[in-house]
């Protein structure tokens, strides 16, 4: 039991920690944060402008066929 109590307290001392490294170095965090958003939204501004080539090329493609 007292391996148990032992193994219960390193765990809650290393969380402790972690969020000691957390709280003073919450900026750190943050740019990271903030640099993963703005990789998620330049990626789907990306995704929707390949879509509209693809859609100009195609009509493109179809204006020319039909002259």
């Amino acid at each position: 039991m007292e391996f148990l109590w032992s193994v219960v307290t390193f765990i809650g001392q290393a969380v402790e920690a972690i969020f000691g490294y957390v709280e003073h170095h919450h900026w750190i965090f943050a740019f990271l944060a903030g640099g993963y958003v703005f990789y998620l939204h330049d990626r789907s501004v990306h995704a929707r402008f390949d879509a509209l080539d693809k859609r100009v090329d195609e009509i493109r493609k179809r204006l020319a066929i039909e002259y």
